[in-house]
């Protein structure tokens, strides 16, 4: 699992819990279904079974792979609309190609994010480059839905490219953790994703038998969903494994520990950690729009049929399929 790695003893340090800190207690853990998204890549449905209220301000999670694809395999979307909340993709591992209808798009890869404000509406594409589809490779990433509140729902369409060495790097207070912050901020060390809602969004890398204990803001919400391995979430210590989501409850801290020992192809495990501030407004999402009320989502799908979400631009990128 490449992302962006480093020697843990040379980076910042988490700041130790303070004596009046709480423990945010482990409130559910559930099991995401497997299933396919665009043209037929494979997904594990991070959120399912998880109460809206609970995943506020977020609205969909997809874990893509992790897959090793056979030459020809590799599969993507094709041009599609979005409206009224954000875009995040995270590619842990492999390459991932993107393009939309206001001028965004480039190569996302190993540790990269890109980040879509579809706002008030726009199209676009995310695909495998020709030369992945062609050869085949390992393909593994994160794809999560922000919501926007309403008085955003409409902002200007923007695209934010985040390099993987653009991230900021941390270490638990043992070292035995690398923590990876894309958006927001753990103990005022903040990522360089720019948002909207205020949230927070890190990927962790805890290696066998250590333990990460880091402050979360307490008007946030908190989750932790494991991308790799095996451990234990919360101050009882509950088990959790790939492809299960924990929600906490209320506090100032989260505990996430690996097991002592991990399977030979997963040697460390690997969590996403996320949170941020509900935005406790009517949420109405079909399909590809995220909206406040059923009235916006008739809208949504009328602006889009009339073409107000921009248009497919001269030689855009399209979907690679090999010749049979």
């Amino acid at each position: 699992m490449p992302a962006i790695t480093a020697d843990t003893l040379t980076l910042p340090r988490i700041e130790a819990a303070h004596a009046q800190d709480t423990e945010r207690p482990v409130r559910s853990i559930t099991t995401g279904p497997r299933g396919y998204e665009g043209e037929g890549f494979p997904v594990v449905r991070a959120f399912a079974g998880v109460s809206a209220a609970d995943l506020d301000p977020f609205v969909h999670m997809d874990q893509m792979g992790e897959i090793e694809y056979q030459p020809g395999e590799p599969r993507g979307t094709d041009w599609h609309p979005h409206r009224g909340f954000e875009t995040v993709t995270y590619m842990i591992d492999g390459r991932f190609a993107h393009q939309d209808s206001h001028g965004g798009g480039g190569l996302i890869t190993d540790g990269a994010t890109q980040w879509m404000t579809a706002g008030s509406g726009i199209l676009h594409i995310e695909t495998p480059p020709a030369e992945l589809v062609e050869s085949g490779g390992t393909f593994h990433g994160i794809q999560l839905w922000v919501n926007l509140p309403k008085k955003d729902k409409f902002a200007t369409p923007r695209y934010q490219s985040i390099e993987g060495n653009e991230v900021k790097l941390l270490s638990s207070e043992d070292g035995g953790a690398l923590v990876r912050i894309i958006a927001g901020d753990v103990g005022g060390q903040h990522g360089p994703g720019d948002t909207y809602t205020p949230i927070t969004l890190a990927h962790a890398t805890i290696e066998p038998g250590a333990r990460l204990n880091l402050p979360w803001k307490r008007d946030f919400n908190a989750l932790v969903y494991v991308l790799s391995g095996r451990g234990s979430v919360g101050p009882v210590a509950h088990p959790i494994q790939q492809g299960q989501l924990a929600v906490f409850g209320p506090g100032d801290r989260i505990t996430v520990a690996a097991e002592g020992t991990q399977d030979s192809n997963r040697p460390a495990l690997e969590v996403l950690i996320l949170g941020g501030k509900p935005i406790r407004e009517p949420v109405f999402h079909y399909g590809p729009f995220v909206m406040n009320s059923k009235a916006e989502l008739v809208q949504a799908l009328d602006d889009y049929t009339a073409g107000k979400f921009g248009a497919i631009p001269p030689g855009a990128l399209m979907p690679h399929r090999p010749l049979d």
